[in-house]
């Protein structure tokens, strides 16, 4: 039999109202981002607010590739007052060395994350042998500990080891921040995969490294993915640990140059709203090209039959 029309309509709209509002939450921010970063100051601060810029303009994007050939000091920062679009802020030309070195340290601590995370797995998924549990949840225990409470030992660490203000105090932190996570979801992946591959990879006279290399990495491909996007985007988007390691500006990377905005003696916004523009395009293209393999990856494991 047939079910009620009304129940079924109503259900629908629900649905419908609650996804808009859902989507509303979440992309309004990020679409209110990128349209004060078409807008003057003047613009953003009017009353009511602007949300679609009245004269669109990229004057805030060619300060930033700008910043480098001005000089700024207090007097011509007088002169070009936030409200207008001469204003620069102090620190502006270090921006986009800041995005390098953010990519830098992406690329390196994904690449050392999947090497350290795909072998460990490897041996705690596959390989028998005493204590192999009891090295997960001993990783997976460092996770539990705050990254606040861990910034004075390994600030301590990384003095001794004389790689303060540098990109490789950075790497060897995010390292021990995203390695745990990545191993429990390779594990999750491993462990899904059919044994019987496995023992005929064995039989066939393959070592563990060509068994890994050939059965289980490009079986794998979901779950590398997701591990590398996570690790790269985890490094992009820190901010503790980076404040703490590099009080270098040459070592620092973009959320504490772009954090140093906003603590300006004056603020504008419209520069600072730009700057983030230009910080999410990384992150927002890793999302649209890896999307399959992302959303795959991380589910890996959490139903197992």
């Amino acid at each position: 039999m047939n079910r009620p029309l009304a129940p079924r309509v109503t259900r629908a709209l629900l649905l419908t109202v609650f996804s808009a509002l859902f989507v509303l939450y979440v992309a309004g921010p990020v679409a209110w981002l990128v349209s004060s970063s078409l807008q003057t100051e003047a613009q953003i601060t009017e009353v009511p607010p602007n949300w679609l810029p009245p004269t669109p303009s990229i004057a805030n994007f060619e300060a930033i590739f700008a910043a480098s050939e001005r000089v700024v000091t207090y007097e011509n920062r007088r002169q070009g007052e936030a409200l207008t679009s001469n204003f620069l802020p102090s620190g502006a030309a270090n921006l986009l060395p800041a995005m390098r070195n953010s990519l830098v340290v992406g690329a390196w601590v994904a690449a050392l994350n999947l090497l350290l995370s795909v072998t460990a797995a490897y041996a705690i998924a596959v390989i028998d042998f005493r204590g192999r549990r009891a090295t997960l949840y001993v990783a997976l225990a460092t996770r539990v500990v705050p990254d606040i409470a861990l910034v004075v030992p390994l600030f301590l660490v990384i003095r001794n080891l004389g790689l303060i203000n540098s990109l490789g105090a950075l790497v060897v932190t995010y390292l021990a921040i995203t390695v745990p996570f990545t191993i429990f979801i390779l594990i999750s992946y491993f462990e899904g995969i059919p044994r019987d591959l496995y023992r005929a990879a064995r039989i066939d006279g393959c070592g563990h490294g060509r068994a890994l290399w050939h059965v289980y990495l490009p079986l794998s491909l979901p779950a590398l993915v997701a591990s590398l996007t996570f690790a790269f985007l985890t490094s992009w988007n820190e901010f503790v640990f980076a404040l703490v390691l590099t009080q270098n500006v040459a070592a620092q990377t973009l959320p504490i140059i772009i954090s140093g905005f906003i603590m300006d003696f004056t603020t504008s916004f419209s520069f600072v709203n730009a700057a983030g523009v230009i910080a999410i395009i990384p992150p927002v293209l890793m999302a649209v090209v890896f999307q399959r393999y992302i959303v795959s990856g991380l589910t890996a494991g959490a139903v197992k039959g």
